[in-house]
């Protein structure tokens, strides 16, 4: 049997809109798989460990070295500044930079230096703000002050404005805030 092209192309021809159906179907179903699975990964997408991060090294408290860890950045997690590791170094007499895996550290309670950590930190409300002011400590936003003290994220501005705040990012711990009633 041998293959002929004009038949083959004749064919093609009358059936041109039934091909034409069944692609175009097979289009739109690949579409919509791509579409479900597209949702479905932000859905159930978690956040990356850096982002949900807050103070993996509780200050005032021993610490055991993991895998990768330097005192930089045991320092970055304790304190959000890795200059501090110094204030490590001298807590636990060290001679050098050098920490094993297993190693325990004690971490001072100390103030933090210049901040130098690149990671992005989400605090989570710890219990609700019912006072008329509130004192701002590390970790804090407006957003999760609004959250805790009104149950709504949007009122940051309603307590940026009251403290006639020139740049809402820019609170510090210690800070003392007033918060509308």
């Amino acid at each position: 049997m041998k293959f002929d092209p004009k038949k083959f192309l004749k064919t093609l021809k009358l059936n041109e809109s039934n091909i034409s159906m069944v692609l175009g179907a097979l289009v739109i179903f690949i579409t919509g798989v791509l579409i479900v699975n597209y949702f479905k990964d932000k859905k159930s997408q978690t956040l990356p460990e850096a982002l949900t991060t807050i103070n993996q090294i509780e200050v005032g408290s021993p610490h055991t070295v993991v895998k990768g860890e330097t005192l930089w950045s045991i320092s970055e997690d304790a304190y959000g500044s890795g200059y501090n590791w110094t204030d490590i170094m001298k807590e636990n007499n060290l001679k050098s930079e050098t920490i094993e895996v297993g190693q325990k550290l004690n971490i001072p309670n100390i103030a933090s230096r210049m901040p130098t950590s690149t990671k992005i930190t989400v605090v989570e409300p710890s219990g609700t703000i019912a006072t008329s002011s509130y004192v701002v400590v590390k970790g804090d936003s407006l957003w999760n002050i609004a959250v805790r003290s009104y149950g709504d994220g949007y009122k940051w501005v309603e307590i940026a404005k009251a403290n006639e705040l020139k740049n809402p990012n820019l609170i510090y711990p210690g800070n003392i805030l007033v918060l509308p009633r």
